[in-house]
Formats: structure tokens, C-alpha cells, sequence
């Protein structure tokens, strides 16, 4: 599923494509099309404009044009495809399949080449000129003393918390999971229940998860992550783990040594 790290993997992969003029635009898919953003406006208003700059808030990937921004989302399980290569081959929770009917948006340039996203469940979508502000900071750039006011400033179960975008741009139930197993902290403990030692902690153990995971390769790469089944055991201490509900998203944690 794609969370910060693979979307800025795509990010790195789209950069072949700055400086290219669109030459066509593949919109098949209203629903595909976000916000007031429509297919036909999509056609109309990026055929011609010329890609300026790539970004990366959380997981929206923002593609600057000498036009609009184009705003890029890719919901659980979608890839993108630059020049019909794709960085990311597979997800986890994903079709292993790789079917051209998938293929929800795209863009041809002039000259050659394509920017396209390839979405089996069409979670994700597009957006011109998204809102960039509905995001909080990203969680590879967030310093202390925002994170802890964010974390403090709610009383929903931590997880719940790290994982909304309004207050922390970039983290998804894998990245989530990973860095409460490393801090050993309980996800379903109350966000404004942390010390400011457990906080401080938190954020630490947050931007290392996000540094080892991306070096590795993916969201999926987690210490945590084989032991993600049913009757998994601990990685650090053999426990059995605990397995919940916890802010809409199956969540694996440790009785033991998260607290």
C-alpha cells in the first residue's frame, strides 16, 4: 500500500518528465477525478502545459506545471507507471496482476513517453490545484515541538492520530505500526496521554522508522511486518501480538513491551 515512501519513490522515478509539454490526456474515469475537478477539464486544461516541478506532501504527490498543479493520490494500491516503467512492481495488499485496463489516469508527451497511474481498486485519484493546506507537516520533516502539540493536542488512540492527514501529512497503518513497535508504545493508548519523554521518543523512533524503511525499500520492509498475521508473534520478545480495530485499520501490536 502506498504510503510516504512509496509515493516518493514515484516522485524520484516521475523526474524524467520535467521539462516535457503534455501532448494528450487519458481521463476515462469520472469518479478517478477529485474535488470540482472534472475529466473534461482535466483534457482541457493540461493538454499543452509543460511540467515545471515535482513535490511530495505526505502522500499527495504534486506535479507543478506552468498551468495547474496537478495533484496525484494513489489510495491502497496505486503505481505509477513513468515511460511504461514502474518503480514500485508490487504492493502489499495488492493484485499481483498488472492489467492496462487499471490504468485510471494518464498523461502522453510530446516527443514521446507517459506519465500514467495504474489503480486496481481505484482508490486514489486527481486533482487540479488541490488544496495543499487541508495537510498537516510531513513526517519526514516535522520537528519536535509541532509534533508534540500535535500528538498532545488530541485524546483519540495514538495511531488514530499519527495516522490523520489533516494534522501529520505522510504516515499509513504499515509506517504506523513499525514505529509504535520500535518506540513501545500501544496504539491504542490516548494520544494526549504521553509524557513529554514519550513523546520525544516517539517522534525520534518516527523519523528513524521513515530514514531505515525508505533505505530498505518500502513501508513493507518493517522489523514488524512478517509477524503481521494472525497469531504472529513479537519480533523483540517471542509474545503473541495483540490484533485490533484501531482508527479503521487492523492493527498488530505487542502486550508486552508496548505500553
Amino acid at each position: 500500500m502506498p504510503e510516504m515512501l512509496e509515493i516518493e519513490a514515484y516522485r524520484r522515478a516521475a523526474e524524467p518528465v520535467l521539462g516535457r509539454t503534455v501532448s494528450s490526456v487519458h481521463a476515462p474515469d469520472e469518479w478517478y477525478a477529485k474535488g470540482d475537478t472534472t475529466t473534461d477539464q482535466l483534457r482541457a486544461v493540461l493538454t499543452g502545459v509543460t511540467v515545471t516541478g515535482l513535490r511530495r506532501i505526505g502522500k499527495l504527490m504534486l506535479v507543478d506545471t506552468d498551468g495547474p498543479v496537478l495533484g496525484l493520490r494513489y489510495g491502497m494500491t496505486g503505481r505509477i507507471l513513468v515511460d511504461e516503467a514502474a518503480p514500485i512492481e508490487a504492493l502489499e495488499y495488492s493484485s499481483d496482476r498488472n492489467d492496462p485496463a487499471w490504468d485510471r489516469f494518464g498523461v502522453d508527451f510530446s516527443g514521446g513517453g507517459s506519465l500514467v497511474i495504474r489503480d486496481p481498486r481505484r482508490l486514489g485519484g486527481v486533482e487540479l490545484d488541490p488544496d495543499e493546506s487541508k495537510l498537516g507537516p510531513d513526517a519526514a520533516a516535522v520537528t519536535r515541538t509541532p509534533f508534540g502539540a500535535i500528538v498532545s493536542g488530541s485524546s483519540a488512540p495514538l495511531k488514530a492520530r499519527l495516522m490523520d492527514q489533516a494534522k501529520l501529512a505522510g504516515l499509513g497503518n504499515l509506517l504506523v505500526d513499525e514505529t509504535l513497535f520500535r518506540a513501545g508504545l500501544a496504539p491504542d493508548r490516548r494520544a494526549n496521554s504521553l509524557a513529554d519523554e514519550e513523546i520525544s521518543r516517539l517522534h525520534r523512533t518516527m523519523r528513524r522508522t521513515i530514514m531505515v524503511l525508505g533505505e530498505r525499500g518500502g513501508s513493507h520492509t518493517g522489523d514488524l511486518q512478517p509477524a503481521r498475521v494472525r497469531g504472529g508473534l513479537c519480533p523483540r520478545d517471542g509474545a503473541e501480538l495483540n490484533r485490533a480495530d484501531v482508527g479503521g485499520r487492523t492493527t498488530y501490536w505487542c502486550s508486552q513491551h508496548q505500553h
